[in-house]
């Protein structure tokens, strides 16, 4: 197994006032030639957005973009005539294709966002524009790992344009848990949410990233009451 830690301390790091991120990958003025992806993860965004504040319309073109809110409320409005509220529990996937404007918005004047913004390179370009939202929080198992993405429309989650698995795990208590990879030349980033995880020699604390390739199984444990996001992705562009 290959793995290299990416330190929640050692990602750059944004403060406009209203929004406050920290960027696993080279972002807007964060750039780091040693951080441009992990495979076809470009983009792995940890955003905090105060009340009432938010992001004005922009485009986006080939791109599957994924957000997956941790605390409170985030609303979207897209040129395809998309409006909804995505919540904490929720999901949200966005298939930029040939293009297409959106903004978000924190409706909340008093609250703030939490969330994680993932930008997946797409296996199919120029595909026509696509939004889906769905919730979570139902998806079994409840103390373990339940799958929230796939690449195909009758599985569980949402769907997108590459062959990428999300898992999103949460543990109440001590747990020891193994992920199989569903394809041979796919890698796992494993992102730290809450808690701590343990894998081989690695630990990780809280907003700590592991980028792992060269393996077929990946297992950890992790400390109770400790939710984390294991994002199975191919290790090449196309």
């Amino acid at each position: 197994m290959k793995a290299i830690l990416h330190k929640a301390d050692s990602r750059g790091y944004a403060n406009r006032g209203w929004l406050e991120a920290h960027h696993t990958f080279s972002f807007a003025d964060y750039y780091n030639p040693d951080r441009m992806h992990f495979g076809v993860l470009r983009v792995l965004n940890d955003d905090r957005i105060a009340g009432g504040k938010g992001f004005d319309t922009h485009p986006h073109n080939n791109m599957e973009i994924i957000t997956i809110p941790l605390s409170g409320a985030l609303q979207h409005k897209d040129s395809l005539g998309n409006s909804a509220v995505i919540k904490a529990g929720e999901i949200q996937a966005m298939s930029a294709g040939t293009g297409v404007l959106h903004s978000e918005y924190n409706p909340n004047p008093d609250e703030e966002v939490s969330l994680l913004q993932i930008w997946l390179i797409p296996n199919k370009q120029n595909v026509e524009p696509r939004y889906d939202q769905i919730s979570i929080e139902a998806i079994e198992p409840e103390n373990g790992l339940k799958q929230i993405l796939s690449p195909y429309t009758e599985d569980d989650g949402v769907w997108i344009h590459q062959n990428a698995w999300f898992h999103l795990g949460e543990f109440f208590e001590t747990s020891e848990s193994t992920y199989a990879l569903k394809e041979e030349r796919n890698g796992v980033y494993l992102f730290v949410i809450e808690g701590e995880v343990q894998i081989q020699d690695f630990k990780l604390e809280k907003r700590d990233g592991l980028a792992i390739s060269e393996t077929r199984k990946i297992r950890f444990k992790c400390k109770e009451k400790t939710k984390v996001l294991l994002m199975e992705v191919p290790m090449f562009e196309l």
